[in-house]
C-alpha cells in the first residue's frame, strides 16, 4: 500500500507539474490564408520546440487599436502577441500600447551575422514595430465578366459604363480615398498633400460618391475572395496574399488588377501591461518568429514578401503547389510597375479623424 501511495503521489504531482508548465498565448491576427501561413511557418514549429505551449489564435487584428486601448483602460491585457499594420504599430507606440523592442537584443541577427537592425533596415519604421512582411492591397476581378477587354488600370474600378456590376471595397477610408484622387486627376506624389485639406478630403469622398451605390463593402479580407467566387462583385480590393490562394489555390476564374497597388508593412507588436513572465514569452516567440528562416518560410504559402533581406533569398516554390512564389509577389518587377506607396505616418496622425469623417459619410 505504501508504494501504491508514493505511485499515486508521484503521478499526481507529475500532472500538476504538466498543468504548470502548460503556457497559453494568445497571438492576435487577420484570420484566413494569412493566418494559416503564420500557423505553418511561425506557430506549430514553435509549439514543436517549445513542449508545454500552447498558441491560441485570435482573429482580431482589424479591430486591434480600439481593442487595445480598452483592455489598456480596464487593467486586463489578455493579448501577448499582435499583428497589425505599420500605421497602426506607429499609433499604438505614440500612445504608450506597445512595448518598444531592441532590434539587436529583441530580434535574431542574420546567419552570416548580419545585425537585425541592419537586416531589416528601412522597413523598422517605429521602435515598437518588428515587420514580417511586404503586402500590397490591390483588385482582382472576374475574367469571365470583363469582356474582352480586361481592366489595366485602376480607374476601371470607377468605369462602371464599361466595367457594369459591383465593387467590393474596404470598410474604411485607407486607400480608398487614395485610389480616389488619382482617378480624380491627383498626381499620386501631391495625394498626401490634398488629403491634408478639408477640400481634398471632401473631394476624395466625393469621386467615391459616383460609385457608392455599386459597392458592397467589406471589413474582413476573406470577404472579397467569396464575392469574387460567388460571382457577386465583378472586381474587388482585398489584400494580394488572398487573391493569390483564389487564383492559384482555388483555380477561380480571377485575375489580379496591379496597377497602383499599395505596398504596406504588417508585423508585430506586443502590447504594454504584461506580466514579466508573459512579456518574456512574448520576446521569446517573437526572436523566434521573425528569424530568417521563419520569414523565408512563410512565403512557402503566400504571396508577402519577407521583411528581412536575408531572407528573399530563401523564398521558393509554395509548399503544396510546387509553384515559383517569386513572380507572385507584389514587389517582383512585372507587379511593380505602377505602385503606390503608402504613407504611414500620415495615416498615424490622421486615421481617427478621417475614420469618423468616412463613417459618417458612409451612413449618409
Amino acid at each position: 500500500m505504501k508504494l501504491k501511495s508514493i505511485l499515486i503521489a508521484a503521478t499526481a504531482l507529475a500532472v500538476g507539474t504538466t498543468a504548470a508548465l502548460a503556457e497559453d498565448m494568445t497571438i492576435v491576427s487577420w484570420g484566413g490564408a494569412y493566418s494559416s501561413s503564420q500557423n505553418n511557418a511561425y506557430h506549430k514549429p514553435y509549439m514543436a520546440a517549445n513542449p508545454g505551449v500552447n498558441i491560441i489564435n485570435d482573429e482580431s487584428s482589424a479591430e486591434a487599436v480600439a481593442k487595445l486601448r480598452a483592455m489598456n483602460e480596464a487593467g486586463n491585457v489578455t493579448w501577448d502577441v499582435v499583428d497589425v499594420v505599420a500605421s497602426d504599430a506607429i499609433r499604438l507606440c505614440d500612445e504608450g500600447l506597445a512595448e518598444v523592442i531592441d532590434p539587436d537584443k529583441d530580434l535574431a541577427a542574420a546567419p552570416d551575422g548580419t545585425s537585425a537592425a541592419d537586416d531589416f533596415g528601412d522597413l523598422l519604421v517605429s521602435e515598437c514595430f518588428i515587420p514580417q512582411i511586404v503586402y500590397s492591397t490591390t483588385f482582382g476581378y472576374r475574367t469571365d465578366k470583363v469582356g474582352d477587354t480586361p481592366p489595366t488600370d485602376i480607374c476601371a474600378v470607377f468605369d462602371t459604363a464599361k466595367y457594369p456590376g459591383k465593387r467590393a471595397l474596404e470598410k474604411r477610408p485607407i486607400n480608398n480615398v487614395e485610389w480616389a484622387l488619382i482617378c480624380d486627376g491627383v498626381a499620386k506624389e501631391d495625394v498626401y498633400d490634398v488629403l491634408s485639406t478639408p477640400e481634398g478630403v471632401d473631394r476624395a469622398l466625393a469621386k467615391l460618391g459616383t460609385i457608392k451605390d455599386d459597392v458592397i463593402w467589406w471589413s474582413s479580407g476573406s470577404e472579397t475572395p467569396q464575392l469574387l467566387a460567388d460571382g457577386e462583385v465583378i472586381m474587388g480590393s482585398t489584400y494580394n496574399g488572398r487573391l493569390f490562394a483564389l487564383i492559384e489555390e482555388d483555380k477561380q476564374p480571377v485575375a489580379m488588377l496591379w496597377d497602383a497597388q499599395v505596398f504596406d508593412l504588417d508585423g508585430w507588436i506586443i502590447p504594454t501591461g504584461l506580466s514579466p513572465e508573459r512579456l518574456a514569452a512574448a520576446k521569446k516567440y517573437i526572436m523566434f518568429a521573425t528569424d530568417t528562416q521563419r520569414l523565408a518560410d512563410q512565403a512557402k504559402y503566400i504571396s508577402y514578401g519577407p521583411a528581412r533581406k536575408s531572407s528573399a533569398p530563401l523564398v521558393g516554390k509554395h509548399a503544396e503547389l510546387g509553384i515559383d512564389m517569386a513572380p507572385h509577389m507584389p514587389t517582383d518587377p512585372n507587379n511593380a510597375k505602377n505602385t503606390f506607396l503608402y504613407n504611414y505616418e500620415w495615416w498615424a496622425d490622421n486615421r481617427d479623424d478621417l475614420d469618423a469623417k468616412f463613417q459618417a459619410w458612409l451612413a449618409k
